[in-house]
């Protein structure tokens, strides 16, 4: 029996957080995270706090569906966002493996270093790994805070790495992975029963 297709825009609830489907009503609540600097200054788009290059961002998630509002089940608050991407089967891909991406994901600096990140990844890549082998994600080589918070949840530095371009300069990111023995075996796996 094969595993179920991947809903990419389900609901999840943790203990803390819930996540649901991204919808145009969210664009203030979104933006009134997105709309601080900080938030992006180790990200290769360091402009995206800024209201029309937020707005390309925020439609993009709508249209390609898979995008996640990141709620704080205490007051009901949008704190951030993400999204699963590139599902791919393993026919389609050179690995054999079948995988989504994992990403463009942002929480509001008040949540940093509180576990915030590490309850919506494990929702997530737990979700994910129902249906495909590997979780992948996708990280600018400058963005530290990124990198290492992968690095904490167990994500391993794959060799792949891939090239983009923003405003005309060359961004290299790194490829991480989460595989199912990965996250059996790993720091998500802590507190599952």
């Amino acid at each position: 029996m094969s595993p179920p297709e991947l809903d990419r825009q389900p609901l999840l609830e943790g203990e803390r957080y819930l996540l649901r489907p991204l919808t145009a009503d969210d664009w203030s609540a979104l933006y009134a995270v997105a709309s601080d600097p900080a938030v992006w200054e180790q990200h290769p788009m360091t402009d995206r706090w800024r209201a029309d290059v937020f707005r390309a961002f925020f439609e993009d998630a709508l249209a390609k569906g898979g995008a996640l509002a990141i709620i704080d089940k205490r007051d009901g608050a949008i704190i951030g966002s993400s999204r699963f991407q590139a599902l791919k089967s393993a026919e389609d891909d050179e690995e054999e493996q079948s995988s989504v991406e994992i990403g463009w994901t942002f929480l509001s600096p008040r949540y940093w270093g509180k576990g915030a990140n590490r309850e919506v990844k494990r929702l997530m890549v737990g979700h994910a790994l129902q249906s495909v082998e590997r979780v992948d994600f996708r990280v600018g080589e400058a963005n530290w805070r990124s990198r290492i918070a992968l690095e904490k949840i167990g994500a391993q530095q794959t060799r792949r790495t891939e090239l983009s371009k923003h405003q005309g300069k060359r961004v290299l990111h790194l490829v991480y992975a989460i595989t199912r023995e990965d996250f059996t075996n790993g720091p998500l796996s802590q507190g599952l029963e």
